[in-house]
């Protein structure tokens, strides 16, 4: 960890443990080393101690009476301010059960007691600094107005972009937020991971506004990508629906070749394989009675214009 410097902000560590002789100790080094150290004795503890400050990194026994450090992992990684805060686990069991435990709880990393002092800040240093870049990555498509989130095979959500997160709350209504997603968008983000379904999937709609998730990758071994697209109900969608008896899906797609974009493109947005988008085009110029792309964004131009 830094040498402590006037003109650094210093690191927050949270040290959560139920023994004395363990927090008189780390909290005096990890002092020496330049941090500010929040110490709580138990699981509740820390619960209510990062509702008033988010800590830079947490180190977490994991043996403690009534909530242990499992439990208490678990419910900070809910936790909107503490979702991507690293947590390294301290414990003195070397059973392979309680590791896996510990990580599978939403844990970076653990050291065994008693604790190498070096060993300890050297971890925190490598977690701190892909913490860190994690969120400039983050920061960065927020500000490049990315509307981006992750989640889990079974649809919980791991991140998501400001901006995105904002979308979720204002769209909301109860059950999709920026915490969780309704149980029916969680069944078709489970198909997606299994490589089944295609397209956007409906998320929610709140008065004028339609929220839609479209699919575009894996971002990790157990992590999903996914672009969140608002859209204005009855807008120039249902323009196009009406002045050219399109379906939905065939609106969405002649709207986006008005707006210049590439089959590639309408792919990526909207979730769909590039032979599906052809297959709705050519639809889209059957009705239109057109024969190229560029005489159907004309007719859609004039039409929501």
């Amino acid at each position: 960890m830094p040498t402590p410097d006037a003109s650094s902000t210093r690191d927050i560590v949270l040290v959560v443990d139920d023994t004395p002789d363990t927090l008189g100790f780390l909290t005096e080094a990890l002092e020496a080393a330049g941090a500010m150290v929040l110490v709580a004795t138990g699981g509740e503890q820390a619960l209510a101690i990062v509702e008033r400050i988010t800590p830079d990194v947490i180190l977490m026994d994991a043996v403690m009476p009534g909530m242990d450090g499992f439990e208490t992992c678990r419910r900070l990684k809910r936790h909107a301010a503490t979702a991507d805060v690293p947590i390294i686990f301290m414990t003195g069991l070397s059973d392979t059960e309680h590791i896996v435990e510990g990580l599978s709880a939403g844990g970076v990393d653990y050291v065994t007691k008693p604790i190498v002092l070096d060993e300890l800040t050297a971890r925190i240093r490598v977690h701190l600094a892909n913490a860190r870049r994690e969120r400039s990555a983050r920061v960065a498509l927020d500000t490049a107005g990315r509307f981006l989130l992750a989640t889990d095979a079974g649809g919980r959500i791991a991140w998501a972009t400001p901006q995105a997160a904002r979308l979720l709350a204002e769209v909301g209504d109860g059950e999709a937020s920026e915490a969780s997603l309704p149980e029916a968008v969680r069944v078709e983000i489970a198909r997606r991971s299994r490589g089944e379904g295609e397209g956007a999937i409906a998320l929610a709609a709140s008065g004028e506004r339609r929220l839609t998730l479209a699919f575009l990758g894996r971002a990790g071994e157990d992590e999903l990508l996914f672009r969140l697209t608002a859209d204005e109900v009855g807008g120039e969608e249902a323009a196009l629906r009406r002045r050219f008896a399109l379906t939905g899906r065939e609106a969405e797609v002649l709207l986006w070749i008005a707006r210049g974009k590439s089959n590639r493109d309408i792919g990526d947005i909207l979730g769909l394989s590039p032979r599906t988008v052809n297959k709705h085009l050519e639809q889209v110029y059957a009705k239109l009675g057109v024969e190229n792309r560029a005489s159907a964004a004309v007719m859609a131009l004039k039409a929501i214009g």
